[in-house]
């Protein structure tokens, strides 16, 4: 064969065949070539299915044991009761009462009062809290806005500062003697007004939520603002649009799911109102311990040592609450979020 009788290169020898010593190496060059390869060792990756729980996990942990374990300890809470046996210095047992906790929540008038006083909150909360952050989020949009960053930490910084700590600042400001509100009005010659009266306190505190709440509203409808294409403002400035018009006919429409999202929040946050009221109650005889339901809750809970009473009435609000949110959310769902579930 001409590949055996070709010389080897730089030895000058003629090669007639395999040599003798060489056999060994050519069966397992032979053997070599004629086993498989191996495919290449790979990663396996992740299942699709896999690769989303793993990130929602933790989340999902945290909310089943600060939201879904206390749900239910409350809800069995509220079919017990306790019974004491034995007269009234005998031993007091735990028992279970059936609906009798919700029959006696439900026929409380005092309940239906601190949804009448919350709703009158709301009424005025929520609009102003609302418009204050639409507001906002166009001024600080606008081109010719100056020291916009300067402004928009400063409407966001109130909503660092706790519930708490806002209350008790806003109720010393309306304490007559030390409010400088009462002062302004006493120096311009008008009368002082009583901001912590039984219908002005309504409006107290309504202030202090929307002082609160309207730099993180501004924050999403800004940020939402800042996503729409600039193109489409310069479209419409070419055509004669002024910035009123750009604001009201562009701007909004484009940004009502956002602007709907977090009215949901601010509804929301008004049906659980509690910190405000709770804290300004100190204050003034306006705010009694049952002003909203939440205070109701806590009153009987904590004050009056009817436990299953509060279990009761709070799953009666949070069933009010879940109904509202989801109800709200389904009729406005079309219009915020395209119809999407």
């Amino acid at each position: 064969m001409t590949s055996q009788t070709q010389s080897v290169r730089g030895t000058g020898r003629v090669a007639s065949g395999p040599a003798p010593g060489d056999a060994s190496a050519a069966n397992v060059a032979a053997e070599a070539s004629a086993r498989p390869a191996l495919p290449p060792v790979r990663r396996r990756p992740l299942r699709p299915r896999l690769a989303p729980w793993l990130f929602v996990g933790p989340a999902l942990v945290l909310a089943a044991g600060l939201l879904l374990a206390p749900l239910v300890y409350t809800l069995v809470l509220s079919f017990r009761g306790r019974q004491v046996a034995g007269g009234g210095l005998g031993l007091a047992t735990e028992v279970w009462v059936g609906l009798d906790n919700y029959v006696r929540s439900l026929t409380d008038p005092a309940l239906y009062a601190s949804f009448g006083r919350m709703l009158v909150y709301a009424l005025i909360a929520v609009p102003v809290t609302m418009g204050l952050a639409l507001l906002f989020a166009l001024l600080l949009d606008h081109l010719a806005t100056r020291f916009r960053r300067f402004s928009r930490v400063s409407i966001f910084v109130p909503y660092a500062v706790p519930g708490v700590i806002a209350a008790l600042m806003w109720g010393f400001m309306y304490l007559p003697g030390v409010s400088p509100i009462r002062d302004a009005f006493a120096a311009v010659g008008l009368p002082e007004p009583d901001l912590m009266g039984p219908v002005s306190v309504f409006f107290a505190v309504a202030n202090v939520t929307i002082w609160g709440s309207v730099g993180f509203n501004m924050v999403i409808l800004y940020t939402s603002l800042r996503g729409l294409p600039q193109e489409l403002y310069e479209s419409a400035r070419l055509d004669g649009c002024s910035e009123l018009q750009l604001a009201l006919r562009i701007k909004v429409p484009l940004i009502v799911p956002g602007v709907i999202l977090t009215g949901l929040f601010a509804i929301i946050g008004a049906l659980q109102v509690f910190s405000e009221p709770n804290m300004m109650m100190t204050l003034t005889n306006s705010i009694t311990s049952d002003w909203v339901p939440m205070m109701l809750v806590y009153r009987d809970a904590f004050v009056t040592n009817d436990l299953y009473g509060g279990a009761a009435t709070a799953m009666i609000i949070t069933l009010v609450t879940l109904v509202a949110s989801l109800g709200l959310l389904k009729v406005l769902q079309r219009r915020a979020f395209g119809g999407e579930s």
